[in-house]
């Protein structure tokens, strides 16, 4: 009885705080709390955001706060089942996942244990290949001591088809970001991306992120330290793969679920991609409700990832893509989401409480916030909002397909 009585109380005090939860931020957020005082732990190189507002009124170019930005009405967010997993890419993460490595979280990067090969050059922070496996003619295994991560993981590499590996020349490259409680060989695995970029002179990068699939560096309480996932992908894997395996200067960045929260924020944070697709993206991780959805789902992370929702608010907005969309001015963009309804590749009678069902509502929810975010700030989004579709690779496989001409056209990939 007394166990039935807890889970009662554990469930009211759920639904009560996503209805209190967005009130109480936005009233801290007004008098100042959680805004960052200095440079933003892992703000890339954009500049820390000096103050911040309700989650879905993202600021406009001249907005003032005596004329703020109107807001699209809040979505009702679906009950989330405790612990369920809505964000799922229906893959296994990786053995040795430094996100379950709990006993190094927050410590002070450093290179693991490992020789790293003599024949690589290195990443400026000492980031190195160890080792490279051929997995067949196109594709190879690389594996990469992080200093970032404080171990050793692996980076897919699909190379085009007139690639050498002695040769100046460099190739179009696209970074693609796996989803949560998957790993490396995702896109290879349950995608079609070697049938859709194969045929082009354009290599793709393929890292590992993680089964949290969060694409930050971790706010562990405010002291940082490892895993640092977005130094690792930008500082660590990019100069590695152009030194190493002639990767070009000329980007985009792809991904799905958590991946595209990547792919977009890595674009708004560093100026580095011509073009970023986000396929069910987590691309408004602020809206009202969603910090409480999202550090409650996380069982392993919790607040570790961007800190608690209210007192470190000015870590998730540094994060949330919608917030920041107007740093994508001159990126070429590509969005696309269902609603969480089942749609044409899904069983019409799947539950509402299904955790694929849940997982798209939400990211509906995150990308109908990020496009209208976009339109007020005058940037360009080609949004594909499809409607009926569940969190599952039968519609991201559609999804790649019909992004794939805009991406390969604004990095200059060809037919070979």
């Amino acid at each position: 009885m007394k166990k039935r009585t807890d889970r009662k109380i554990a469930i009211f005090g759920t639904a009560a705080a996503a209805v209190l939860l967005p009130a109480v931020m936005v009233g801290l957020a007004q008098a100042g709390v959680g805004v960052p005082k200095g440079r933003s732990e892992a703000s890339g190189n954009s500049k820390p955001i000096p103050s911040f507002g309700p989650a879905t009124q993202p600021s406009a170019p001249g907005a003032t706060s005596a004329s703020p930005t109107k807001s699209p009405a809040a979505a009702k967010l679906p009950n989330v089942p405790l612990n369920s997993n809505p964000f799922g890419t229906g893959g296994t993460p990786s053995s040795g996942d430094p996100d379950t490595d709990t006993g190094s979280h927050g410590k002070k990067p450093h290179m693991p244990g490992g020789a790293a090969s003599g024949k690589y050059a290195k990443a400026p922070d000492g980031a190195a290949i160890t080792g490279v496996k051929k997995i067949s003619s196109r594709i190879f295994d690389v594996t990469i001591a992080s200093p970032a991560l404080g171990a050793a993981v692996k980076t897919r590499v699909m190379v085009p088809k007139s690639w050498k590996s002695n040769t100046s020349k460099t190739w179009p490259t696209v970074y693609a970001y796996h989803g949560g409680n998957n790993n490396y060989t995702s896109w290879t695995k349950d995608s079609n991306i070697e049938q859709v970029v194969g045929p082009y002179n354009a290599m793709v990068v393929m890292p590992e992120g993680g089964s949290n699939g969060s694409y930050t560096n971790w706010y562990n309480g405010g002291k940082g330290g490892i895993p640092e996932w977005e130094t690792f992908h930008i500082r660590e894997v990019i100069p590695l793969m152009e030194r190493n395996f002639h990767a070009g200067s000329v980007r985009a960045a792809i991904g799905l679920s958590s991946g595209g929260q990547g792919s977009i924020t890595y674009a708004e944070r560093h100026r580095l991609f011509k073009y970023a697709a986000s396929y069910s993206g987590a691309l408004n991780i602020t809206a009202p409700g969603m910090p409480l959805i999202l550090t409650s789902v996380n069982r392993q992370a919790g607040t570790a990832i961007w800190g608690d929702p209210i007192t470190a608010r000015g870590n998730w907005r540094a994060h949330d893509a919608a917030v920041m969309v107007s740093k994508l001015k001159g990126v070429g963009v590509y969005v696309s989401s269902g609603n969480g309804q089942p749609g044409p590749y899904d069983n019409p009678n799947t539950p509402p409480q299904d955790a694929g069902r849940i997982g798209e509502q939400l990211a509906g929810i995150m990308n109908d916030n990020f496009v209208a975010a976009a339109k007020r700030a005058g940037v360009p989004v080609t949004s594909h909002l499809y409607g009926p579709g569940m969190h599952n690779w039968k519609y991201w496989r559609v999804e790649l397909s019909r992004s794939w001409p805009a991406i390969a056209k604004a990095i200059g990939a060809r037919k070979s």
